[in-house]
């Protein structure tokens, strides 16, 4: 049975993946952004930034990876909310699959991405310190935050009326640059700084950058609670909401 399930799961990430590149303009789109949001912080905005011993390329890489991830989560919410919408859960609804296939197909890693975003950073003279250990550490964590990310997604898409209006999610995207990401916290105003050190991206970007750079890791524990939190209330709710809209 568990052999099944996990064929079909197989099977369902194959078909999202393909769907996603077949659709070059959003490939493209992911990757452009990633190498302008580089190029836009490091040499735009980067003399102005004071970031202490740091090199500024070095600090912002963690809030890029972060803020990619971020984005490249809406196109789960608008596929998911388009097969909903196209008749194509009924389809599957006629098939022998496990339940739970169709929402963990739509999980995928945005691993292209993340290497044209860390391809584009050694270009412009980022130098992480970090080990194998550390690095294996790293895409953990990414991988995981990918995964959290994907799951919050297929809620936004299953409770949004029209694809059009699941790509709000894009919202989300925005939260990294009231982290820690791009500037450091204690230069924000004060309302702006609470919200910036107590939400769940922070500690990640934290983590990462310590990671990277042979830095402090404590907000490790913090990072991993806020992402497998989200991870499972997420993945409750998506299940809920998939088995009402589907009446399975």
């Amino acid at each position: 049975m568990m052999r099944k399930s996990l064929i079909e799961t197989y099977t369902m990430f194959k078909r999202n993946a393909l769907i996603s590149m077949r659709n070059l303009d959003a490939v493209m789109n992911s990757v452009i952004v990633a190498a302008l949001m580089m190029v836009l912080f490091v040499y735009v905005f980067g003399g102005a930034i004071n970031v202490n011993d740091f090199n500024y390329v070095d600090f912002i890489v963690p809030g890029v990876l972060i803020q990619c991830i971020a984005q490249g989560a809406a196109p789960v919410a608008i596929n998911i909310n388009h097969d909903l919408k196209g008749g194509v859960v009924e389809r599957f609804r006629s098939l022998n699959i496990a339940k739970s296939s169709f929402l963990i197909g739509h999980v995928a890693a945005a691993t292209f991405t993340i290497t044209v975003v860390i391809g584009v950073a050694l270009l412009m003279g980022f130098r992480p310190q970090a080990s194998f250990l550390d690095w294996l550490s790293i895409l953990a964590l990414l991988f995981l935050f990918v995964i959290a990310m994907t799951w919050l997604a297929i809620i936004f898409g299953l409770m949004a009326s029209s694809p059009e209006a699941a790509s709000a999610f894009m919202i989300v995207s925005v939260i990294p640059y009231l982290s820690s990401g791009f500037v450091p916290t204690e230069t924000m105003p004060k309302f702006v700084r609470f919200f910036a050190e107590n939400q769940p991206m922070t500690p990640m970007i934290n983590t990462l950058r310590g990671l990277m750079l042979d830095g402090p890791t404590t907000d490790l524990p913090l990072a991993l609670l806020w992402i497998f939190g989200i991870i499972a209330l997420s993945w409750i709710f998506a299940v809920i909401l998939y088995n009402k809209k589907t009446n399975f």
